[in-house]
Parts: structure tokens; sequence; C-alpha cells
């Protein structure tokens, strides 16, 4: 009986799985795709450290790879099982589903395990890798790539809008971390304030310019969280932020910019290097440019990477997230397309 992406995706959706609790998806997950016949495994990915993470968890968690026995897959469809917070679960309407991991990425892991059905129905050497921590620091991918299966193409799935992406743009995450003295506010000059530190750097951070590659567009900046202080009435003894920038070109000019802008006022960590990629064009899909990060950066011993999916990424995030039932459908089509195309032409 052919799977059901609709469905599936409804099941997924209903299980929680924010990034770093990831473990009950990658449970369903795994009786699933065994009941499919596939043979399965799973990888554990640690967890990072609670003190310095926000939302870290303490469960287990685990990437899940799944193909036939005995099979070296030709192509690897692949995607991630973690969604941002906060988590709700899935409704529906006769157009669309709606909840968190709709469209990023349970209804691609849906879609992808129907393509792999068809697929392996077809005789194309296929298997499906799933894996943790793709919205914070790609830590299963970069577990997973310590552990190839001698594939020759990854398709990677994120909401594209049943686009083949071009290119997608890198991610550099800085840590800033102030240091100050605490005091009685009534007593500011006994004191030295981080957030002061720290707010001061910020404003000339946001001041620099950035590089801007032309068919691409510019790189972008986002402080994401602030955290610091410990009452209205103390002056602050620490501080910190962590950003996020977009890259499109190597990450050393705009590490080097930061640097400067933030001088001696804090510590600078950098937690995340993701390079800008480009892909090439196949078939007659409609090209886009992504101007968000994937995985695809630590899967490079997967194969010659493709970035194609279902959904829209504008609403990827957000409390709106959805995606169309028949959008789904048609993904399914083209992963079929596209990984028998690669398979049978290189």
């Amino acid at each position: 009986m052919a799977i059901d992406p609709v469905e599936l995706t409804k099941k997924l959706v209903d299980i929680e799985s924010t990034t770093y609790h990831e473990g009950l998806a990658g449970a369903f997950l795994y009786e699933y795709l065994g009941a499919q016949r596939y043979e399965v495994k799973r990888t554990e990915v640690e967890q990072p450290d609670v003190a310095n993470t926000p939302g870290a968890g303490s469960g287990e968690r685990f990437n899940v790879y799944a193909a036939m026995h005995g099979v070296t897959p030709d192509v690897v469809l692949s995607t991630h099982m973690d969604t941002v917070p906060p988590f709700f679960g899935c409704t529906e309407d006769d157009e669309f589903l709606y909840g968190r991991g709709t469209c990023d990425a349970k209804g691609i892991i849906a879609a992808q395990v129907a393509a792999a059905d068809r697929l392996r129905d077809g005789g194309i050497k296929v298997g499906l890798l799933f894996v943790v921590g793709e919205e914070r620091d790609s830590a299963g991918a970069a577990v997973a790539n310590l552990s190839p299966k001698g594939s020759r193409f990854l398709i990677n799935g994120e909401p594209t809008d049943n686009r083949l992406a071009l290119a997608s743009k890198g991610a550099l995450r800085v840590e800033l971390r102030a240091k100050g003295r605490m005091a009685h506010s009534a007593y500011p000059e006994l004191g030295e304030s981080a957030i002061d530190k720290l707010i001061e750097a910020l404003h000339d951070v946001l001041a620099m310019p950035l590089p801007v590659e032309p068919e691409i567009g510019p790189s972008t900046l986002n402080i994401g969280l602030i955290d610091g202080g410990r009452a209205p009435n103390v002056i602050a003894d620490k501080a910190e932020a962590h950003i996020l920038v977009r890259l499109v070109g190597p990450s050393d000019e705009v590490r080097r910019s930061i640097v400067a802008a933030v001088g001696d006022r804090a510590d600078v960590e950098f937690s995340l290097d993701l390079p800008f990629v480009r892909m090439r064009r196949v078939g007659s899909l409609p090209t886009m440019i992504a101007k968000f990060t994937t995985d695809i950066p630590k899967l490079t011993a997967w194969g010659e990477p493709f970035l194609l999916g279902p959904g829209s990424i504008h609403v990827a995030h957000t409390p709106q997230e959805k995606i169309s039932k028949r959008e789904l459908l048609e993904a399914v089509d083209h992963y079929v397309e596209l990984a028998t195309s690669l398979v049978q032409n290189g």
C-alpha cells in the first residue's frame, strides 16, 4: 500500500521535537521505517552543555538512517527532525496542514519517505537520513558525516516552494559575553555595568557594513538573544548576546569586522561557521536562491548536494506555519524525478 505523505505529516507534527528534544520523533521514525522493510540504524548525538546552551535538553537524541538490507545507496534523501519552538500540534482544512514542522521539515520527511518507497520499487538504490539539531548547530549532520554510506548524490530537504536551489547562504553564529562589577544601582560609580558594555558593542556591530554578492544579495545580521543582569537595582556584572550572520561568502572578513567592532568590551566566540554553498541546475525544475542555511555544508561526505522541498520558508518559524497538501504530493513526484535523473544520467 502506497505511503500517504499527508497522513504521515500529521503524525509527525503531533510529536514534539524542538531542538535538543528530538528523541520521540526519532523513535517514531525508527519504528515506522522498520515496518516499511528498511534496515534502520540510529546514531546517538550528544546533548550540548546545558549551562551555555539556551533550551538544551537531557534526553536521548539520535539520527535515523534507513536503506534496504545490504544496499549501498546511489542517492540519499535527507532532512531534519528538529523544529524551532514553540511546539503546536497539527490542524487542517481542505487545502493546508497547519502546525509546527509542517513545512520545516516534517512534511518534507513524509514526502521523502513516500518518494523513497516509489524509488526502490523502481529499482533505484535509495537511502533516507533524518538528523537532529539542524535548527541550532547541525550537530546531527556533523555526526552523520563521520559515517557516510557511499552515496553519489544527496538531496537535502528544506522549504523551497518545490524549487531547486542554486545556492544557499552560510551561517556564522557569534556569542558576545561582557563582564562587569556588581554594585548598588544608587551608586553606579562603584560598579561597572556589563549591560552597558554589551549594548555599546552591539550598537557598533549593527553599524558594520556587510559583504554583498551581486547574484545572491547581501549578508544579513540578526541579534536573536540577549540576557544579563541580576535585578533593576543592581549594576550588572554579566551580559551576553547571541548573533547570527547569514553569509554570502567566506566568513573571514565578517569575523574580523566583529572582533574590531566589539573591541575589549566583550569576549567574542564564534560557535558555528557554515559556508555559503553553490549547487548546479538539473532538469526543468524552477530554481531559487536560498537565503537560509542548511545541513548541506556538514554532509560533504554524502555525495553531490541538491536542495529541494515543499513549503514556504516565509511561514517557517512562525505561528502561521503551514503546508499545502497539493504541494506536498507534488514534492513526492519531484523527489522521484530528480533522484531518478541523477542516478540514470549522473
